[in-house]
């Protein structure tokens, strides 16, 4: 694009609608305008900030006019912070939204009939519904351009979210709406005292500092896990940090670190060291037990998690002499809550950690017709593996973000249970893979669930059946 063009403004842009990834656009001289943060109706002035052939991304400098079904953000964050990108809009409004968001990915990109959506699953709670938070440190803390133009000092050093697209920036969160319970305490007070202390926080730029990491996992029982992440093995300032957060929060359950001095954030391949407490949390569902660990994979939104979890049973339509595949099981939350209602469940994952738990969380909630196997989908789904177990009456599936490795569909295609009931948190992928779907099956029901209010995200359960 040239510099001309992206230094463009485009004066008076009426958004007409919501667009993918939280987006809205509108129209320009034959071209497509995205710009974010802006709800359809008002009538905005643009700065382009990339350009294409056919569209043009944008960010806006001043309103005009505010759409009438905008909404006053309760976050002070709000504009800055890349999470709740949809705060200014009112909950029904994005339902209608996610839900629309699911007609036009199944319509365009499946292309096969479809029957009417159910309404989306609201979420109960709109605040504070997340079970989990990663927040990073920096010694890079973001500054807004009015604290920029000040000319004060400010202290660089954050605890809090990446800045959109900066890897290396971070914005110093004071208060998050998304974790209730200790979350913003814990994390603001273990903040205030590292500054005290003088403790290095992480340059990502240099991989070097102490203070790295802080994730905070939450249950329904108000059970709370706390892991800190440094990025230097450094035995007393981490034991000096440990024992403050100890000492500060006697209520946390569940008390870890582990020392990384990786590249990356991740630590699913490093030892964490159980400081005090237990090395779990658990939840409870319907009288069913979940033990999640430092690096178990759980929904992330509890309560919403169960209306989930009925809706993929309502559509297993299960009457206890079935057996069920539950692929892409996880720790085996789905497989445990409709074991009740099945003769036999068998649970694949590719993560062997995760089956691990998944089979703790059996034994703890006393399922004994539950089987579990550790490996790459597409390279246990053999005919050999179904020549070892019963035909499966229904298989579930619920797939990563990227959808189904398209070998395992044509699995599903040979295998022809008579219902497939298909959990994604994409609509394109799992789209996409209707398609090919759409060979044998036709799809019966559809419900889309919001799992992440003030988010485009969405959830969607389909029910596919063989066809005659």
């Amino acid at each position: 694009m040239s510099r001309k063009m992206k230094h463009k403004i485009i004066t008076r842009l009426t958004i007409e609608r919501i667009a993918t990834e939280g987006k809205c656009l509108g129209y320009h001289e034959g071209k497509v305008v995205f710009v974010s943060q802006v709800a359809p109706g008002d009538v905005v002035d643009v700065r382009i900030t990339k350009g294409k052939s056919s569209f043009m991304e944008g960010e806006v400098v001043h309103f005009h006019e505010y759409a009438k079904d905008r909404v006053e953000p309760f976050c002070s964050h709000f504009g800055t912070c890349g999470g709740c990108k949809w705060q200014h809009l009112p909950y029904d409004l994005q339902k209608e939204f996610k839900r629309q968001q699911v007609i036009d990915q199944l319509q365009r990109i499946a292309k096969i009939p479809i029957p009417e959506l159910a309404p989306i699953l609201g979420s109960t709670n709109t605040q504070y519904y997340r079970n989990k938070l990663d927040f990073t440190f920096s010694h890079a803390k973001w500054l807004t351009r009015e604290e920029i133009n000040s000319g004060q000092d400010f202290d660089r050093n954050a605890l809090g979210f990446h800045i959109p697209k900066m890897f290396d920036k971070i914005l110093d969160i004071e208060h998050c709406y998304l974790q209730g319970g200790i979350s913003n305490e814990v994390r603001n007070t273990l903040r205030n005292f590292a500054r005290e202390q003088g403790l290095s926080f992480y340059d990502i730029r240099n991989q070097e500092g102490l203070l790295r990491n802080l994730i905070i996992r939450t249950t329904l029982s108000e059970e709370t896990m706390v892991i800190v992440q440094f990025g230097e093995n450094d035995p007393e300032s981490i034991f000096k940090v440990m024992q403050f957060v100890q000492s500060n929060f006697p209520a946390i359950s569940s008390l870890l670190y582990v020392i990384n001095t990786k590249g990356n954030e991740t630590f699913h391949d490093l030892e964490l060291t159980t400081f005090a407490g237990r090395d779990y949390i658990e939840e409870e569902m319907e009288g069913l037990r979940f033990r999640i660990g430092p690096k178990s994979f759980y929904q992330t939104n509890s309560e919403q998690a169960y209306a989930l979890y009925q809706v993929v049973r309502e559509f297993a339509h299960l009457q206890g002499h079935e057996v069920v595949f539950d692929l892409y099981t996880g720790t085996g939350t789905i497989a445990n809550f409709v074991a009740k209602k099945a003769k036999q469940v068998i649970g694949v994952e590719y993560v062997s950690e995760a089956i691990d738990d998944a089979r703790i969380n059996a034994q703890l909630n006393g399922l004994e017709n539950i089987l579990f196997y550790a490996g790459d989908m597409k390279d246990i789904l053999t005919e050999e593996f179904m020549e070892r177990h019963a035909r499966p009456d229904v298989i579930i599936t619920d797939p990563p973000r990227a959808g189904m490795d398209e070998k395992v569909v044509q699995m599903l295609l040979r295998i022809k249970a008579p219902i497939l009931v298909y959990v994604s948190c994409n609509p394109a992928t799992q789209a996409r893979d209707l398609a090919l779907l759409g060979e044998r099956y036709q799809v019966d029901r559809i419900q889309p669930v919001d799992m992440f209010p003030h988010t485009y995200h969405v959830e969607n359960v389909v029910r596919l059946i063989l066809k005659p």
